[in-house]
């Protein structure tokens, strides 16, 4: 990488110090080459070595005023006798120069315009046959040029294809753990969720003298575990994959919030809920956000405030939603944490981030009664960048 000097890249500062040299140069050895006036000797040298300032910036541009002052120079002035080049030795230095870097750097319509506008500048002012072999050097010239461009092309490509190769390797690195992860999961996780299925299904057929409303009991079980095992398998089904089955699975969503309240009301927890707007029209974003934030709310309450109420308000807006979940104290004696409080968990944090990845915001704190409550906002939709801004500030 090029260094720096007092701010400036030490590869413009040499640009700069090898213009200034050529123009040192090519000032007091006009008189040597042209029969030019005094006034006119230090403008003459300039269109003879400030062009090569353009190398880096526009080499075409300092190409173009370059071979533009070749055409002048020896049409406006005479040469001195026994001096047998149109221009200055400076003058034809830089001339390649650009006419390299042009080949090096710029579109091929404005190469070969490049190239055969000097071969015809050197054809016309180049004495005897000399203009034949100074087309073939600048043609050399243009080749070469070409050629290191080609190289850094095809080394840049390999480059890029080193890095794309490393990409894949990550990606099936990372798709290989989550495979083992999945598999794990799988034998932890979903068996037991199926055991507990099974066990539930089956209990009032295998126990004696299992009353209606312990069968109801176990049918909800039973409901609630295949709901369980229902997502576990989606999320292994994600892990065993790019991600690309996550798409096409059905996402819970906002539909699915009446459906959840119901499987807890009937699993025992003292639930109340109101539903007011239309739900369909939640996105599905938002829809997801607050079905994950209520599965753990309730999930919190039923943990840390048993048999206590729990009232669930859902307000969906023209342009936002909000829901609020809160409990009463536990009537439980021994019973000291509040639901969702902070028992070192991660829910009130997931929960939250939920809530931000919706682009919303979620308050909770305990009540001053003992109670908790959880409020949560976020847009029905895709919001605002003003409306993201305040929910970041918010949250």
């Amino acid at each position: 990488m090029p260094t720096r000097i007092l701010g400036v890249r030490s590869v413009d500062v040499s640009i700069v110090a090898v213009t200034a040299v050529l123009y040192s140069i090519a000032w007091p050895t006009l008189p040597l080459t042209h029969h030019v006036s005094v006034p006119l000797l230090p403008l003459v040298g300039a269109l003879a070595a400030f062009p090569f300032a353009l190398i880096r910036v526009n080499p075409a541009l300092g190409w173009a005023v370059s071979a533009l002052s070749a055409l002048v120079v020896p049409v406006v002035f005479d040469r001195v006798p026994g001096y047998d080049y149109p221009w200055q030795v400076v003058h034809i230095l830089v001339l390649l120069a650009l006419l390299f870097t042009v080949a090096l750097r710029s579109p091929p319509s404005i190469l070969l315009l490049s190239w055969l506008a000097s071969m015809l500048v050197f054809f016309a002012f180049m004495p005897g046959s000399d203009g034949v072999g100074w087309s073939v050097g600048l043609t050399a010239v243009v080749v070469f040029g070409l050629l290191i461009r080609w190289l850094v092309l095809s080394r840049r490509q390999l480059a890029q294809q080193e890095e794309v190769s490393e990409l894949e390797r990550t990606r099936r690195t990372v798709l290989e753990e989550k495979a083992k992860i999945a598999r794990d999961l799988h034998d932890v996780v979903a068996h037991h969720m199926s055991m507990v299925v099974v066990q539930a299904q089956s209990a009032p057929y295998r126990l004696d003298d299992v009353s209606l409303a312990a069968a109801e009991e176990f049918e909800s079980i039973g409901a609630t575990a295949r709901e369980a095992l229902n997502e576990i398998r989606g999320m292994l089904g994600v892990l065993r994959s790019d991600g690309q089955q996550w798409q096409d699975a059905p996402a819970p969503n906002a539909l699915d919030l009446e459906r959840t309240l119901r499987a807890s009301s009937k699993a025992g927890m003292d639930v109340r809920w109101n539903i007011t707007g239309p739900v369909a029209s939640v996105s599905e974003t938002t829809g997801l956000a607050l079905y994950r934030i209520l599965q753990e709310s309730l999930s919190n309450a039923a943990r840390h405030a048993p048999e206590a109420a729990v009232t669930v308000d859902i307000t969906v807006g023209p342009s936002t939603v909000v829901m609020t979940v809160v409990n009463a104290p536990s009537p439980k004696i021994g019973v000291t944490h509040a639901a969702g409080s902070d028992t070192g968990g991660h829910g009130i944090a997931g929960m939250r981030d939920r809530a931000r990845a919706a682009h919303g915001w979620l308050h909770a704190a305990v009540l001053p009664d003992g109670g908790f409550e959880v409020a949560v906002h976020v847009p029905n939709g895709m919001p605002t960048s003003t409306e993201s801004t305040v929910a970041d500030d918010l949250a």
